[in-house]
């Protein structure tokens, strides 16, 4: 026999943990004319919505009894999903479980009525889980709890509440009884992957889990309505016996996913043998009872503050005492304060002409001054719900009032609307920090939008990208026949301001389509119903105009155009064929008039850039590269008689590279309002998918073709040789040294405020007329393959093209970062509001820690220095950068992996 390695209970000194994932499963929404009849059931939360908040307490139980507190989750509101995904700790270790201990998993919705036994808490549905199996070890992994509705979980050892129900095999196998054993057998060989016991093949897992996503909805949905039909059958034969016997409560259609903690070995239950108990505890007791062996007396546990000696036989300590509410709710001392501070004139007449005091003045200035992303304290709140009325000339202080408003309140949240009204014109960032996540009221948000009314074109694409995003945050339903206008002001301003301007339609045409597009976990199918929906409105917008039906029959023959080119991109990927052939391959395509590509009529606006309307292809200047993906080059014909050539990529998901495009755009126009012409030419990108986009072909040359190409002091001798001039610096035209300083500046400010990470030779590219540039943004937010990379990437090539460290040309450089610098911090707060919109927008730097990444960009900003401090840390980073060696160390080894691969 094989060794078996295990772990007994008993020395398992860890707190007992759950996480409680989401909630998954459908049922039949209760008939409006019952609302309507009962008006207890019209109040609770799931019968108004299909994403009621709910809440969960989980309670360890033992021999029938509770053992421990109930421990909640923290509140959370849901939109597509109910997910908590939280862990949560019991106040009870593994070491001292009986074997028959279990969890009584709770799911809570709320009336306000509160007229049920739990007072406004109505049990959305109940299971218990035992903690031990038949063979009596502990549970460990991911867990899919059968919850019972209305019920709240009762713990006992003969429970009526069973989490894990064993499911009868199917006897008259109809479709739907081997839909759901076939479910059963694909949840186990889940289980089995996710505990190790199946080897990984991350691209078969992929394709195995998103087809066994689709399979379980649809068995779900059908063994839900096959059940619901045999359970009505079911009470209509046996009506007259069910009247005599009470009926055993039925797991209903819902699920929750739990995950138990993982052990290296399993740990198999044992049971808890307590200390024995001291002598003198026997020494009152009669010989007669000296034989009766005692229970350890009880531990006396004292709180902060009281000591006790050890004379009197106690020990006196301190322990951690669990407060479930803490962190789920809020402080009921300071709800009650805010309530009595908020009411005390309520109609708000005292309130309209209290006017700050100096300090006071002071202390809302600070609070002014706060960036998005600091929590304001009570006390903070207080002082702003206080001095509202005069608070209302002040355009800045409208978000910090919004966030001092308790919108559950309705009585404030009223008068908050009323003074919303009375409010001044605010700045484009705020507007967008009110479309964020964290503002949920209607009003607030049309409030942002007329903000938004007042942009342009030219400025309203600036933000684009980030208001598709935002829709995700808006109360659209995805009911047929019904218009998402109604629901939502953010989305009407998009489609009436779309279907008014090609330009802006063509980006939120593409920007919408990505999104359709995503469907992976994250996302959520109900989120992908909404942009689905918005673009079918948009589309029906554009018929309704005389104009409009020419635009849509534009964006449906630049569908056509990406299919065409995806095509040919996906088949020379796959190809195993040298690059040769590959060129000849997609030459030969181009030219193909199947196609449609050699001539263009009428010209089509191009789909990276409307305004360049393309007429034809030119197949000879195709190009494709070397690298794994196999992207190709594209030259198009223009109206205007140019070239225009663009890359197109199959397999890669652009839309980070697109963010940080988008970024550096808005980042130029800032600069320029400061008048700061900084020479930025950020090239033109555009997802049209999520694994497929294309981008602008600048022509240019990469720091290390250059570095390959001129050995002295190669940027200097390329822009020589592409500029020359006697007369100029160096033996080049002025303008071209110029250019290159002022663009080095901008983007060496810039990368480090995004934290681009993974920066080479190979990806730091110089165009002839001096123009630098950085390109492939894979790596953001601090991230690097890399180790001890540097925050800004300044090469010696770049300093040394400058006529090195000690020349005017490079003291010029550093002035334009200063200068650059300084603009960006003055405009943080729409820079970090642009970065929490993307949050859930599926890019690959920020979905690894969503919470962390508007943070990560306001660390390089250092909002908490003053400006000449902030400069003066810059300049270090700057100093410390040019005198490294680590970076020109990676700078060799990544050019000789290169060599190598070649």
């Amino acid at each position: 026999m094989e060794p078996f390695s295990f772990a007994s209970s008993d020395s398992l000194d860890y707190p007992v943990r759950i996480r409680i994932i989401n909630l998954e499963g459908e049922e039949a929404p209760v008939l409006f004319s019952t609302l309507l009849d009962n008006p207890n059931l019209r109040h609770i939360g799931s019968n108004q919505s299909p994403f009621s908040d709910l809440y969960v307490t989980v309670q360890v139980w033992a021999g029938s009894k509770p053992l421990t507190v109930p421990v909640q989750t923290s509140f959370k509101t849901f939109r597509a999903e109910r997910r908590w995904g939280e862990w949560l700790e019991l106040p009870v270790t593994y070491s001292v479980l009986p074997q028959n201990a279990c969890l009584a998993i709770t799911l809570w919705d709320l009336s306000p009525t509160g007229d049920g036994p739990y007072g406004h808490r109505i049990p959305f549905g109940g299971a218990t889980l035992p903690l031990f199996d038949k063979d009596n070890q502990l549970h460990k992994g991911r867990q899919k709890c059968h919850v019972y509705r209305h019920l709240h979980a009762d713990g006992h050892d003969d429970t009526t509440t069973p989490a894990l129900v064993p499911r009868s095999r199917p006897k008259d196998g109809t479709p739907e009884d081997k839909d759901a054993a076939e479910l059963d057998r694909m949840e186990t060989l889940f289980k089995k992957h996710e505990m190790g016991e199946i080897p990984r093949v991350d691209w078969l897992d992929q394709l195995v889990f998103r087809g066994f996503e689709r399979r379980g909805l649809q068995t779900a949905r059908s063994s839900l309505k096959a059940k619901a039909i045999r359970q009505t059958e079911a009470s209509r034969d046996d009506k007259s016996s069910a009247q005599n016997e009470k009926a055993k409560p039925e797991p209903s259609g819902y699920f929750l996913n739990v995950e138990l903690p993982r052990f290296d070995f399993p740990v198999v239950f044992a049971d808890y043998e307590y200390p024995a108990p001291p002598i003198s505890s026997f020494q009152h007791l009669s010989s007669s009872q000296s034989n009766i062996l005692l229970k350890p007396p009880p531990e006396v546990h004292f709180g902060p503050g009281i000591s006790v000696d050890d004379d009197e036989g106690y020990e006196g300590r301190l322990i951690r005492v669990y407060d479930p509410e803490v962190g789920a709710r809020d402080n009921p001392a300071e709800s009650k304060h805010r309530r009595l501070v908020r009411s005390q004139h309520r109609n708000g007449i005292l309130d309209k002409d209290l006017k700050p005091n100096a300090k006071v003045r002071d202390e809302l200035n600070m609070i002014m001054s706060y960036s998005p992303t600091h929590t304001l304290s009570p006390e903070e709140k207080d002082l702003i719900w206080k001095f509202r009325y005069h608070l209302t000339r002040n355009k800045k202080a409208l978000t910090k009032f919004v966030k001092s408003v308790n919108w559950l309140d309705h009585s404030e949240s009223k008068q908050a609307v009323q003074v919303l009204g009375k409010w001044t014109d605010i700045d484009v960032d705020d507007a967008l920090e009110l479309l964020g996540p964290t503002f949920d009221n209607s009003a607030v948000r049309a409030f942002a939008v007329e903000r938004l009314r007042k942009a342009d074109d030219k400025e309203l694409l600036l933000y684009l990208l980030q208001l598709v995003q935002a829709l995700k945050y808006e109360h659209i339903s995805t009911r047929p026949g019904h218009e998402v206008t109604h629901d939502s002001s953010l989305a009407r301003f998009l489609i009436s301001r779309a279907v008014h301007s090609l330009a802006l339609g063509n980006y939120f045409w593409w920007y919408l389509m990505v999104e359709c597009d995503d469907s992976s976990m994250d996302q959520g199918e109900e989120t992908q119903m909404i942009y689905k929906k918005i673009a079918y409105d948009f589309m029906a917008e554009l018929v309704k105009r005389p104009d409009g039906k020419e635009t849509r029959k534009t964006l449906l023959r630049q569908a056509e155009w990406i299919a065409i080119l995806s095509k040919i991109s996906g088949e020379v990927k796959e190809a195993n064929e040298s690059i040769a052939k590959r060129v000849e391959r997609v030459k030969h395509f181009l030219a193909d008039p199947k196609n449609e590509l050699v001539t263009i009529d009428p010209p089509l606006p191009l789909p990276l850039d409307p305004s360049i309307e393309i007429c034809g292809v030119v197949p000879e200047d195709t190009v494709v590269f070397k690298s794994s993906l196999h992207p190709i080059k594209v030259a198009f014909k223009t109206t205007s008689g140019r070239k225009y050539p663009i890359l197109f990529k199959t397999g890669d998901d652009l839309r980070q590279d697109q963010l940080v495009i988008q970024i550096i755009t808005l980042m130029d126009n800032l600069l320029l309002k400061e008048n700061l012409d900084l020479k930025l030419s950020p090239y033109k990108i555009l997802a049209t998918g999520t694994s497929a986009g294309l981008s602008q072909f600048v022509p240019s040359m990469t720091f290390q073709g250059i570095a390959s190409k001129y050995r002295a002091n190669p940027a200097q001798a390329y822009l020589k040789q592409n500029n020359p001039d006697a007369q100029g610096p160096f033996g080049m035209r002025k303008e071209s040294l110029d250019t290159f300083v002022r663009s080095c500046a901008g983007y060496c400010v810039i990368t480090y405020i995004l934290g681009v990470g993974d920066r080479h030779l190979d990806n730091l590219l110089l165009a002839p007329d001096g123009h630098f540039f950085h390109a492939d943004f894979g790596y953001i937010l601090g991230r690097d393959p890399k180790p001890f990379a540097p925050a800004m990437k300044l090469s010696k090539e770049m300093v040394d093209c400058m006529g090195g460290s000690n020349s005017e040309y490079y003291r010029q450089f550093k002035q334009y970062c200063f200068l650059a610098y300084s603009a960006l911090r003055k405009n943080s707060n729409l820079i970090l509001n642009l970065f929490s919109l993307m949050v859930d927008a599926n890019i690959p730097d920020i979905k690894l820690e969503p919470d962390k990444a508007v943070l990560k960009v306001k660390e390089r900003f250092h909002l908490e220095l003053s400006e000449e401090d902030a400069i003066r840390h810059l300049e270090r980073i700057m100093d410390d950068n040019l005198n490294a060696l680590v970076p020109v160390v990676i700078d060799k080894l990544h050019e000789l992996v290169q060599a190598f691969r070649a």
